[in-house]
Protein backbone atom coordinates (compact mmCIF):
# COMPACT_ATOMS: atom_id res chain seq x y z
CA UNK A 1 0.00 0.00 0.00
CA UNK A 2 1.16 3.51 -0.81
CA UNK A 3 1.26 6.06 2.00
CA UNK A 4 1.92 9.79 2.09
CA UNK A 5 3.92 9.76 5.36
CA UNK A 6 5.08 6.15 5.72
CA UNK A 7 7.26 3.65 3.90
CA UNK A 8 6.45 -0.01 4.55
CA UNK A 9 8.09 -3.28 3.61
CA UNK A 10 7.85 -6.92 4.66
CA UNK A 11 10.80 -9.27 4.94
CA UNK A 12 11.04 -12.56 6.81
CA UNK A 13 7.54 -12.08 8.27
CA UNK A 14 8.57 -8.69 9.77
CA UNK A 15 6.76 -5.50 8.78
CA UNK A 16 8.96 -2.41 8.79
CA UNK A 17 7.08 0.88 9.17
CA UNK A 18 9.33 3.84 8.42
CA UNK A 19 8.11 7.33 9.33
CA UNK A 20 8.85 9.34 6.22
CA UNK A 21 8.75 13.12 6.66
CA UNK A 22 12.52 13.73 6.83
CA UNK A 23 12.17 17.39 5.81
CA UNK A 24 10.04 17.90 8.96
CA UNK A 25 12.21 15.64 11.14
CA UNK A 26 9.40 13.07 10.79
CA UNK A 27 7.01 15.25 12.81
CA UNK A 28 3.77 13.50 13.71
CA UNK A 29 0.67 14.93 12.01
CA UNK A 30 -2.96 13.90 11.50
CA UNK A 31 -2.26 12.18 8.20
CA UNK A 32 0.49 10.12 9.78
CA UNK A 33 -1.78 9.07 12.64
CA UNK A 34 -4.41 7.85 10.16
CA UNK A 35 -1.82 6.03 8.09
CA UNK A 36 -0.27 4.40 11.15
CA UNK A 37 -3.71 3.06 12.06
CA UNK A 38 -4.07 1.59 8.56
CA UNK A 39 -0.62 0.00 8.78
CA UNK A 40 -1.49 -1.52 12.16
CA UNK A 41 -4.68 -2.95 10.70
CA UNK A 42 -2.61 -4.58 7.97
CA UNK A 43 -0.23 -6.01 10.58
CA UNK A 44 -3.10 -7.60 12.48
CA UNK A 45 -4.96 -8.77 9.37
CA UNK A 46 -2.07 -10.31 7.42
CA UNK A 47 -1.34 -13.81 8.70
CA UNK A 48 1.99 -13.81 6.84
CA UNK A 49 3.30 -11.02 9.11
CA UNK A 50 4.35 -12.05 12.61
CA UNK A 51 5.95 -8.87 13.99
CA UNK A 52 6.74 -5.25 13.20
CA UNK A 53 9.22 -2.49 13.90
CA UNK A 54 8.74 1.25 13.63
CA UNK A 55 11.64 3.55 12.75
CA UNK A 56 12.26 6.92 11.14
CA UNK A 57 13.69 8.02 7.81
CA UNK A 58 17.18 9.46 7.82
CA UNK A 59 19.70 9.54 10.64
CA UNK A 60 18.44 12.56 12.61
CA UNK A 61 14.97 11.77 13.86
CA UNK A 62 12.68 8.95 14.83
CA UNK A 63 9.84 11.43 15.34
CA UNK A 64 10.95 14.84 16.60
CA UNK A 65 7.54 15.73 18.00
CA UNK A 66 4.10 16.63 16.74
CA UNK A 67 3.35 19.03 13.91
CA UNK A 68 2.68 22.05 16.15
CA UNK A 69 1.06 23.99 13.30
CA UNK A 70 -1.98 21.73 13.69
CA UNK A 71 -2.48 22.86 17.31
CA UNK A 72 -3.07 26.57 16.84
CA UNK A 73 -6.75 26.34 15.89
CA UNK A 74 -7.78 23.83 18.58
CA UNK A 75 -10.14 24.72 21.41
CA UNK A 76 -10.57 22.64 24.59
CA UNK A 77 -12.93 20.14 22.98
CA UNK A 78 -10.73 19.79 19.92
CA UNK A 79 -7.64 19.29 22.06
CA UNK A 80 -9.31 16.61 24.13
CA UNK A 81 -10.50 14.81 21.00
CA UNK A 82 -7.00 14.94 19.49
CA UNK A 83 -5.57 13.49 22.70
CA UNK A 84 -8.16 10.71 22.87
CA UNK A 85 -7.60 9.75 19.23
CA UNK A 86 -3.84 9.56 19.80
CA UNK A 87 -4.30 7.55 22.98
CA UNK A 88 -6.60 5.12 21.17
CA UNK A 89 -4.10 4.58 18.37
CA UNK A 90 -1.13 4.15 20.70
CA UNK A 91 -3.15 1.72 22.81
CA UNK A 92 -3.57 -0.38 19.65
CA UNK A 93 0.22 -0.52 19.38
CA UNK A 94 0.63 -1.43 23.04
CA UNK A 95 -2.02 -4.16 22.94
CA UNK A 96 -1.12 -5.63 19.56
CA UNK A 97 -0.86 -9.42 19.86
CA UNK A 98 2.06 -9.25 17.44
CA UNK A 99 5.27 -7.73 18.89
CA UNK A 100 6.16 -4.20 17.78
CA UNK A 101 9.64 -2.78 18.44
CA UNK A 102 10.58 0.89 18.19
CA UNK A 103 13.97 1.27 16.47
CA UNK A 104 14.78 4.82 17.58
CA UNK A 105 17.25 6.34 15.14
CA UNK A 106 17.47 9.93 16.42
CA UNK A 107 15.21 12.45 18.15
CA UNK A 108 12.18 10.86 19.84
CA UNK A 109 10.48 13.90 21.33
CA UNK A 110 6.90 14.66 22.33
CA UNK A 111 4.57 12.42 20.36
CA UNK A 112 7.59 10.56 19.03
CA UNK A 113 8.66 9.55 22.51
CA UNK A 114 5.06 8.64 23.29
CA UNK A 115 4.84 6.42 20.20
CA UNK A 116 8.13 4.72 21.07
CA UNK A 117 6.90 4.05 24.61
CA UNK A 118 3.69 2.49 23.25
CA UNK A 119 5.78 -0.12 21.45
CA UNK A 120 6.53 -3.31 23.33
CA UNK A 121 10.13 -2.27 23.81
CA UNK A 122 12.71 0.06 22.35
CA UNK A 123 16.16 -0.17 20.76
CA UNK A 124 18.10 3.07 20.31
CA UNK A 125 20.98 4.20 18.14
CA UNK A 126 23.83 5.95 19.92
CA UNK A 127 22.64 9.36 18.69
CA UNK A 128 19.05 8.93 19.92
CA UNK A 129 17.52 11.55 22.21
CA UNK A 130 14.33 11.21 24.24
CA UNK A 131 12.13 13.85 25.81
CA UNK A 132 8.66 15.20 26.55
CA UNK A 133 9.08 18.95 25.99
CA UNK A 134 5.35 19.79 25.88
CA UNK A 135 5.64 21.96 29.01
CA UNK A 136 7.59 24.44 26.86
CA UNK A 137 4.38 24.95 24.86
CA UNK A 138 2.18 25.28 27.93
CA UNK A 139 0.96 21.71 27.39
CA UNK A 140 1.51 18.19 28.65
CA UNK A 141 1.91 14.94 26.69
CA UNK A 142 -1.50 13.94 25.36
CA UNK A 143 -0.97 10.52 23.82
CA UNK A 144 -0.31 8.61 27.04
CA UNK A 145 3.15 10.00 27.76
CA UNK A 146 2.51 10.99 31.37
CA UNK A 147 1.33 7.47 32.12
CA UNK A 148 3.80 5.31 30.17
CA UNK A 149 6.87 7.37 31.07
CA UNK A 150 6.00 7.04 34.77
CA UNK A 151 5.44 3.29 34.41
CA UNK A 152 8.70 2.78 32.53
CA UNK A 153 11.19 4.90 34.50
CA UNK A 154 9.44 5.71 37.79
CA UNK A 155 7.55 8.73 39.05
CA UNK A 156 10.50 10.84 40.18
CA UNK A 157 12.50 10.58 36.97
CA UNK A 158 9.36 10.92 34.85
CA UNK A 159 8.27 14.09 36.61
CA UNK A 160 11.73 15.60 36.24
CA UNK A 161 11.58 15.08 32.47
CA UNK A 162 7.96 16.19 32.22
CA UNK A 163 8.42 19.35 34.31
CA UNK A 164 11.75 20.49 32.87
CA UNK A 165 11.18 19.45 29.27
CA UNK A 166 14.79 18.25 29.20
CA UNK A 167 16.07 15.61 26.78
CA UNK A 168 18.09 12.55 27.74
CA UNK A 169 20.58 10.72 25.55
CA UNK A 170 20.48 7.05 24.61
CA UNK A 171 22.82 5.89 27.38
CA UNK A 172 20.78 7.69 30.03
CA UNK A 173 17.60 6.23 28.54
CA UNK A 174 19.19 2.78 28.83
CA UNK A 175 20.20 3.40 32.44
CA UNK A 176 16.66 4.57 33.21
CA UNK A 177 15.17 1.43 31.67
CA UNK A 178 13.49 3.34 28.85
CA UNK A 179 15.35 1.39 26.16
CA UNK A 180 16.56 -2.21 26.06
CA UNK A 181 19.66 -1.79 23.88
CA UNK A 182 21.87 1.00 22.54
CA UNK A 183 23.77 0.24 19.33
CA UNK A 184 25.70 2.15 16.65
CA UNK A 185 23.27 3.57 14.11
CA UNK A 186 24.31 1.24 11.24
CA UNK A 187 23.44 -1.73 13.47
CA UNK A 188 20.05 -0.46 14.66
CA UNK A 189 17.74 -2.19 12.20
CA UNK A 190 19.92 -5.30 12.20
CA UNK A 191 19.55 -5.58 15.97
CA UNK A 192 15.80 -5.00 15.87
CA UNK A 193 15.31 -7.58 13.13
CA UNK A 194 17.46 -10.15 14.91
CA UNK A 195 15.36 -9.88 18.08
CA UNK A 196 12.08 -10.05 16.16
CA UNK A 197 13.35 -13.02 14.14
CA UNK A 198 14.07 -14.85 17.39
CA UNK A 199 10.61 -14.00 18.76
CA UNK A 200 9.08 -15.24 15.51
CA UNK A 201 10.43 -18.75 16.22
CA UNK A 202 8.30 -18.94 19.39
CA UNK A 203 4.66 -20.03 19.68
CA UNK A 204 2.50 -17.12 18.40
CA UNK A 205 -0.29 -17.69 20.93
CA UNK A 206 2.23 -17.73 23.78
CA UNK A 207 3.80 -14.50 22.51
CA UNK A 208 0.37 -12.87 22.37
CA UNK A 209 -0.40 -14.15 25.87
CA UNK A 210 2.82 -12.70 27.28
CA UNK A 211 1.96 -9.29 25.81
CA UNK A 212 -1.58 -9.40 27.19
CA UNK A 213 -0.48 -10.44 30.67
CA UNK A 214 2.39 -7.94 30.86
CA UNK A 215 0.03 -5.11 29.89
CA UNK A 216 -2.01 -5.90 33.01
CA UNK A 217 0.97 -5.68 35.36
CA UNK A 218 -0.33 -2.40 36.81
CA UNK A 219 -4.00 -3.41 36.87
CA UNK A 220 -5.75 -3.15 40.26
CA UNK A 221 -7.06 -5.97 42.44
CA UNK A 222 -4.68 -8.61 41.16
CA UNK A 223 -6.21 -8.63 37.68
CA UNK A 224 -2.78 -9.26 36.16
CA UNK A 225 -2.33 -12.44 38.20
CA UNK A 226 -5.86 -13.63 37.39
CA UNK A 227 -5.27 -13.00 33.69
CA UNK A 228 -1.94 -14.81 33.81
CA UNK A 229 -3.57 -17.91 35.32
CA UNK A 230 -6.40 -17.89 32.78
CA UNK A 231 -4.02 -17.42 29.87
CA UNK A 232 -1.77 -20.20 31.14
CA UNK A 233 -4.78 -22.50 31.34
CA UNK A 234 -5.88 -21.62 27.82
CA UNK A 235 -2.40 -22.05 26.38
CA UNK A 236 -1.67 -25.41 27.95
CA UNK A 237 -4.59 -26.86 26.02
CA UNK A 238 -3.29 -25.65 22.61
CA UNK A 239 -1.63 -27.77 19.96
CA UNK A 240 1.43 -25.50 20.15
CA UNK A 241 1.87 -26.25 23.86
CA UNK A 242 1.57 -29.97 23.21
CA UNK A 243 4.18 -29.62 20.48
CA UNK A 244 6.48 -27.50 22.64
CA UNK A 245 6.36 -29.92 25.56
CA UNK A 246 6.88 -32.95 23.29
CA UNK A 247 9.79 -31.27 21.52
CA UNK A 248 11.45 -30.45 24.84
CA UNK A 249 11.11 -34.00 26.11
CA UNK A 250 12.28 -35.44 22.79
CA UNK A 251 15.20 -33.00 22.59
CA UNK A 252 14.21 -31.59 19.20
CA UNK A 253 13.23 -28.20 17.81
CA UNK A 254 9.56 -27.36 18.16
CA UNK A 255 7.45 -26.52 15.13
CA UNK A 256 4.72 -24.08 16.13
CA UNK A 257 1.62 -23.42 14.02
CA UNK A 258 -0.29 -20.89 16.06
CA UNK A 259 -3.05 -23.29 17.08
Amino acid sequence: MNYETLLTSVEDAILTIKINRPDKLNALNKIMLRELETALSELNRNTEIKAAMITGSGDKAFIAGADISEFSSLDAAGGELLSKNGQRLFSKIETSVKPIIAAVNGFALGGGCELAMACHFRIASENAKFGQPEVNLGLLPGYGGTQRLTQLIGKGRALELLLTGNMIDAVTAFNYGLVNHVVPQPELLIKAKSILSLINTKAPLAVAGCIEAANLAYAPDGEGYKSEAALFGNLIATEDAKEGISAFLEKRKASFKGI
